[in-house]
């Protein structure tokens, strides 16, 4: 009870810091990033509950009320799921993708600004976490995860079919997997593409309710890749 409490302390009192980060990261692909308020020109480093602007009450970034239970419900996640040095790769992980999924889920675009960050992060903190349970080993695995999931989000890339942000989140991701295993790696693919697939005929059915026509309905996979590791670390 303590630790979940703490979770839920934990992911409100980030909640201000994420909002400011989707406010300056959500803009559309060639547009510079939102460093001020356009009304007041105030810098939107954290923002409160309802998603305005402290100084004029311009709305920025996500909705109200949106990136708040989604920080307590991942920082409760992360809680279950910790397991010793790892917990920190996770926690960084589910920092950066509360911020991620909220971007891309809103502008379609998952910027290099952040996945690589997230990269980087998690190589470190594997890193020292595998050294402190005196299993570098591991790490081989995490890079080979890493690499094949990486390839395999790259296709549809090149193809057209996904974002140039989406092979770098899942080589991110990947290696994060890695850690628990190819079993873990798997069910997290297995996940990812159930969910983008039940969200594409969900709103496929919604298109066609409103006798609208469902070419150009575009898909979002960062979220649902984000949200498909998470579920294979708890399901592991």
């Amino acid at each position: 009870m303590l630790a979940a409490a703490g979770a839920v302390l934990a992911g409100f009192l980030m909640a201000p810091l994420l909002r400011g980060l989707v406010a300056r990261f959500a803009v559309p692909e060639g547009e510079p990033w939102c460093l001020a308020c356009p009304v007041c020109g105030r810098p939107p480093r954290v923002l409160p509950p309802t998603g305005r602007c402290p100084g004029c009450r311009e709305r920025l970034g996500a909705g109200a009320w949106t990136v708040e239970p989604a920080a307590v419900a991942v920082a409760g996640a992360v809680v279950l799921a910790a397991d010793g040095p790892s917990a920190a790769a996770l926690g960084w992980a589910a920092a950066l993708g509360v911020v991620l999924a909220f971007v891309d889920g809103r502008v379609r675009r998952l910027p290099y600004r952040l996945t690589l960050p997230l990269a980087a992060g998690l190589a470190v903190l594997l890193a020292v976490a595998a050294l402190a349970e005196g299993r570098p080993g591991v790490l081989v695995r995490c890079l080979l995860v890493a690499l094949t999931a990486g390839a395999l989000f790259e296709l549809p890339v090149w193809l057209g079919l996904m974002g140039p942000g989406d092979s770098p989140l899942a080589f991110a991701l990947g290696g994060l997997l890695g850690w628990y295993g190819w079993g873990a790696a798997l069910s997290g693919l297995f996940f990812t593409v159930l969910l983008a697939g039940v969200w594409a005929i969900l709103r496929a059915a919604a298109a066609l309710a409103r006798r609208r026509s469902v070419r150009g309905l575009d898909v979002p996979v960062g979220p649902f890749l984000l949200l498909g590791t998470l579920l294979a670390v708890l399901a592991r």
